[in-house]
C-alpha cells in the first residue's frame, strides 16, 4: 500500500519533517509492508524553509541577522533549484516567536532582519525568491527590510533615519529615496506566500486587525496607523503607484505592501505555492492513500491551512485523505466537507497544552498506529 505523509507542523511542538517521520513509524509499526513517502508540508508561515528544502533536496544557508528588536541572530533560509531559487521565512529574521510575551511592541520591532537574508540570497545569485510572511513580529510597512536593501529614509532636517527602521519611525518619515536599492532586486521575481487580502490601513488593515496581537496598545494602534499612512503616502507620491487599497498590502504589518509596491511581488495563497513547489500533486497521483495534519484540527483549517489544501488536490485523484491534529478544535467536523474522509487526535483524554507537547510523541505514535489499524480494517472488508 502506497501511503504519502504530506503534514504541516504542529507548532511548538514539532517540525513538519518530524511528524511525517513519527507517523511513518508508527504506520509500519502495524502495516509492515506499508510504503510510505514522506512530503513535510507548510502553508507559507514557519516551517516553510524546511519543508520545500526537505522535498527539494535543496539546502539549508544560515547568516547573521539584526532579530525583530535589533539583537543579532543566526537564522537560516533555503536554497532550492540547483541554487537558483531562495526560499525564505520572515518569522526566522522579523518572527513574533522570537520575542518573549512581555517585550513584544511593533512600535519597537523592524522587518530589517528580513532584508539581510534577502541580500545574502542575492548575494548568492539566485534568480527567484520565494517568501512566506507569516508569524511577523512587525508593524513597519516592510521599510526596515527596504533600508537594508539600500533604501534611504529621511526625517526633519534631512537627517537620515537610522538603522533598523521600527515601526515607531514611520512618524518621522519626510522622504524616501530607493535609488539604491540593491540593483539585483531588477533582475529577480519574487513570490510571496500570503493568505489575507487586508488592505494596509483603515478597520481590516494591517494595524486594526493584526496590531494587538503583536503587543500594540490602544495608543499604539493609533502611532502605528498614522506612520503607516504617512510613510506610504510618501512612497506612493515617490513611486507614482497607489499601494495601500491593494488586497494583501496589510500582510504581515505592511510588509506586503512593501512587496507589491516596491519589489513588484506576486502574491499567491500560502499553500498553493507550497504544493507546487514540492510537487505535491504528482506525488498524490501515485498513492493509495495521504495522511495530512496539523497541531489543531479545527473549522479554520478551511482556509487556507496545509491539510486542507493536501486534500483539496487528494480530491482531484479520487484519494482518500486522513488527517491527525494535536487536538480537534472547534468545528473540527466541517473539515468533512472539505475532502478530509477521516479525522484522528493525538490527545485522548484530558490534559494541558503543557502535558500535551511533552508527550508529542509519544501521543502522535499511539495516533498513527490507531490510523494503521483502521487501515487494515478497511483492507480487510474491502471497504
Amino acid at each position: 500500500m502506497r501511503i504519502l505523509v504530506a503534514p504541516d507542523s504542529f507548532k511548538e511542538s514539532l517540525s513538519a519533517v518530524e511528524v511525517a517521520e513519527i507517523i511513518r513509524g508508527g504506520i509500519e509499526r502495524v502495516i509492515p509492508d506499508a510504503s510510505c513517502e514522506l512530503l513535510p508540508m507548510a502553508d507559507g508561515g514557519e516551517g516553510t524553509v524546511e519543508a520545500i528544502v526537505a522535498a527539494s533536496t535543496g539546502e539549508i544557508i544560515q547568516c547573521e541577522v539584526s532579530g525583530p528588536l535589533g539583537h543579532k541572530r543566526l537564522a537560516k533560509y533555503g536554497l532550492i533549484h540547483a541554487g537558483s531559487t531562495a526560499v525564505i521565512e520572515m518569522a526566522e529574521a522579523s518572527g513574533l516567536t522570537l520575542i518573549d510575551a512581555a517585550s513584544r511592541d511593533p512600535l519597537q520591532t523592524s522587518s530589517y532582519g528580513c532584508g539581510e537574508l534577502l541580500h545574502d540570497a542575492l548575494a548568492r545569485g539566485v534568480t527567484q525568491i520565494v517568501m512566506g510572511i507569516g508569524g511577523s513580529a512587525t508593524n513597519d510597512g516592510g521599510l526596515g527590510m527596504c533600508q537594508a536593501l539600500g533604501a534611504i529614509f529621511t526625517g526633519e532636517a534631512e537627517r537620515e533615519l537610522p538603522a533598523p527602521l521600527t515601526g515607531g519611525d514611520l512618524l518621522n518619515i519626510r522622504d524616501v529615496d530607493f535609488s539604491n536599492l540593491d540593483q539585483r532586486l531588477a533582475s529577480v521575481a519574487i513570490t510571496s506566500a500570503c493568505d489575507v487580502d487586508n488592505p494596509l490601513l483603515g478597520p481590516e488593515g494591517a494595524t486594526e486587525v493584526f496590531g494587538r496581537q503583536k503587543g500594540a496598545n490602544e495608543q499604539a494602534v493609533l502611532t502605528l496607523e498614522d506612520g503607516l499612512t504617512n510613510a506610504y503616502d510618501i512612497i506612493e507620491n515617490t513611486i507614482g503607484r497607489e499601494v495601500k487599497h491593494l488586497a494583501g498590502a496589510g500582510a504581515a504589518g505592511g510588509m506586503g505592501a512593501a512587496l507589491i509596491g516596491i519589489f513588484d511581488a506576486t502574491l499567491r495563497p500560502g499553500i498553493e505555492l507550497v504544493a507546487e513547489l514540492v510537487q505535491l500533486d504528482a506525488r498524490i497521483q501515485n498513492a493509495d492513500l495521504v495522511i495530512t495534519g496539523e497541531g489543531s484540527l479545527d473549522g479554520q483549517t478551511a482556509y487556507g491551512k496545509a491539510p486542507a489544501g493536501v486534500a483539496k488536490i487528494a480530491k482531484r485523484h479520487n484519494v482518500p485523505v486522513i488527517a491527525i491534529g494535536g487536538m480537534l478544535g472547534n468545528n473540527a467536523a466541517a473539515l468533512f466537507n472539505h475532502d478530509i474522509t477521516a479525522l484522528e487526535s493525538t490527545v485522548t483524554r484530558p490534559c494541558s497544552s503543557d502535558d500535551a507537547i511533552a508527550g508529542a510523541v509519544d501521543n502522535l505514535t499511539a495516533a498513527a498506529m490507531r490510523v494503521g489499524h483502521w487501515i487494515n480494517f478497511a483492507r480487510s472488508f474491502r471497504l
